[in-house]
């Protein structure tokens, strides 16, 4: 009787395990790469080197129907002993218990809006000195998604500050809405509480706005950052950046341009930057062109020609590229 009824619960237990296993799966493992030919003139002077730029590997699945996961390794970046995850940009997991709230808990982008920040590093050329010299842009952290209707989300995520990299204990309180008002504009925009290596207190207002008329789309962001402690709150320390990609065909003509400026005036008694990230006294101007082709008519393969410069240096950068992904396996 005993052993039957052994037998009985083992089986049932069996069954079970094999039932949620079925659950567990892989949906997505993918690469992707970009290689670059980089030339730059400074004086007059000529150089040129080959750059490998990115390897990333993308691992998405569930671990139940409402759980899922999702991991993004760069294979061409060594982790460190100060920051074992440093070549890991996503290792995260996704709980949506209910239809219109989800969590998410691990390594994340912090949540800063703008489209310069939110676009894939491998599908940025150039960026701005702020975008440049973030201290972090993935932390690990915790983060309550709410989802009014279908295209709109509300985020609130509490993570490390993306100011300063090395203390533990300075946080960023980040409130972020990725949505749109109409099917010709969408938005990416953010509220942002961050604190320094200092412990002072930093405000963001970022506003991505993208807008698609026809075979046109354009971004227009706007970063407005400033201390509480500071004598003019707006419009002191900020960024405007405009991209525009016209698509013919398989052909991509493409031009971003920004603007970065931080007033003289925007440091504590003690002399330091309000602002760790882009100094006070900055007043930065970047521009470029280029042109992308896609062979295959879709993202599998790019090829692209870029110039670009700023007004720091009498230097002009000259890419040619190659962007291609993959898909190892796909459910």
């Amino acid at each position: 009787m005993l052993r039957k009824l052994s037998l009985t619960l083992c089986s049932a237990l069996l069954a079970a395990a094999t039932l949620y296993a079925q659950k567990i799966h892989v949906d997505e493992i993918s690469i992707d790469t970009r290689a670059t030919f980089h030339q730059q003139t400074l004086d007059g002077k000529y150089s040129s080197s080959f750059l490998g730029d990115y390897l990333n590997l993308h691992i998405k699945g569930q671990l139940t129907d409402n759980l899922s996961f999702r991991v993004r390794q760069r294979l061409n970046r060594a982790p460190s002993l100060e920051n074992p995850f440093n070549a890991t940009d996503f290792l995260m997991l996704r709980w949506q218990p209910f239809t219109h709230w989800a969590f998410t808990a691990g390594k994340q982008a912090i949540l800063l809006g703008g489209y310069e920040i939110d676009s894939a590093p491998i599908d940025v050329y150039y960026y701005g000195t702020y975008c440049e010299h973030m201290h972090q842009v993935y932390a690990f952290g915790l983060t309550a998604n709410y989802l009014p209707a279908e295209g709109q989300e509300v985020i609130l995520q509490f993570c490390p500050s993306p100011c300063w990299g090395g203390v533990a204990d300075a946080y960023s309180y980040n409130l972020y809405w990725n949505g749109s008002f109409a099917p010709f504009w969408k938005t990416t925009w953010s509220v942002n509480f961050i604190q320094d290596q200092w412990y002072r207190w930093m405000n963001y207002i970022v506003l991505g706005n993208r807008f698609f008329m026809g075979p046109l789309a354009l971004d227009i962001d706007f970063h407005n950052r400033a201390s509480f402690a500071q004598k003019r709150f707006f419009l002191s320390d900020y960024s405007i950046i405009g991209k525009a990609i016209l698509t013919l065909g398989k052909w991509n003509l493409c031009t971003k341009v920004g603007y970065e400026t931080n007033a003289t005036e925007n440091v504590d008694e003690d002399g330091r930057d309000y602002d760790t990230i882009l100094a006070a006294g900055t007043n930065y101007f970047y521009a470029g062109a280029g042109v992308e082709y896609f062979p295959l008519g879709n993202d599998n393969l790019r090829l692209h020609a870029v110039w670009f410069r700023d007004n720091t240096l009498n230097l002009n950068h000259y890419d040619m590229g190659i962007t291609w992904r993959f898909t190892v396996y796909k459910r």
